[in-house]
């Protein structure tokens, strides 16, 4: 009697996707990974600041003001209006944040559109929209936002306009020179020839290909655009008062420097550990996201 066997193929492993492969490195950083716990404390801080049982960051006292940091009541002591500091340092995160992760954002998308519709067309498209890039690049970056911000006045919703007007020149440049890079592969070329219209070959072929140095540059300008919407507020022309703003508060409390330097210190050191900890976790995932490493 012939015994028959039977042999079950081994079912081949599930192959990784590329998102799952960079969190993979990336949770192996762990530079990266304290820098992503510290934003997150802030964030989540910023978001939910209304239901910490906070002081009122608006409401001020002459006679506590300038009160040391350790003063019962107030953990970091008050700023020069007698506010306690501990709580507009917690509400300031969330316009500071916002003010300095939105134009990001929105530069990412508007010069990342810009760029790929550049790159991949090409010719006179290419030369108008990369000559326009140009002009905004002959003024550096902070001139350019304190003449915009200048112009238009003091908010909230005109540093958003100042900040993203600095930031999309140079993301459109990034996605241009990585789109142009793109159009002549075979893929691409093949795509075409298939009958695909320029809008499906940009949807389906280019943007999986160029949106990680894309995005990796634009989380890059992160920390630099945190750095700016501070400075605006420190020059006047950013948030206006009484708002609490991390840039806005260094502004304000410059003359208690001499009489309580550990205070006034305080919002720049917030601006300073948070500018530190987006730029670290940019690297980070800017090697995350390079397979060939």
């Amino acid at each position: 009697m012939v015994q028959v066997t039977t042999t079950i193929p081994a079912v081949p492993p599930a192959q990784r996707g590329y998102w799952s492969g960079v969190l993979s490195r990336l949770r192996r950083d762990p530079v990266s990974m304290i820098c992503a716990g510290v934003l997150a404390l802030l964030i989540l801080s910023a978001v939910f600041a209304p239901w910490l049982g906070l002081a009122d960051p608006y409401q001020g006292s002459m006679i506590k003001r300038l009160a040391a940091p350790g003063t019962p009541g107030h953990l970091l002591g008050t700023d020069e209006q007698g506010r306690d500091m501990l709580s507009r340092l917690i509400h300031g995160g969330r316009l500071t944040l916002f003010i300095g992760l939105m134009p990001v954002v929105l530069a990412f998308f508007i010069g990342g559109t810009l760029g790929i519709i550049a790159g991949y067309v090409g010719g006179i498209t290419n030369t108008i929209i990369m000559r326009v890039v140009d002009v905004f690049f002959a003024f550096p970056s902070v001139l350019l936002a304190i003449a915009i911000s200048g112009a238009l006045g003091a908010g909230v919703l005109n540093s958003l306009v100042s900040l993203t007007i600095v930031f999309v020149p140079p993301v459109t440049r990034v996605a241009e020179a990585v789109t142009s890079g793109v159009r002549s592969l075979d893929y691409i070329d093949a795509a075409r020839a298939s009958g695909a219209n320029a809008l499906t070959v940009i949807r389906v072929h280019v943007i999986g290909n160029v949106l990680s140095p894309i995005f990796v540059y634009a989380t890059s300008l992160t920390s630099v655009c945190m750095i700016l919407a501070a400075g605006l507020s420190f020059l006047g022309i950013g948030v206006r008062p009484p708002e609490p703003e991390w840039g806005l508060m260094l502004n304000t409390l410059r003359s208690a420097i001499y009489v309580n330097p550990w205070l006034a210190a305080l919002p720049g050191v917030m601006i300073f550990a948070t500018s530190l900890c987006l730029n670290l976790l940019s690297d980070g995932l800017r090697s995350a996201m390079n397979v060939r490493d």
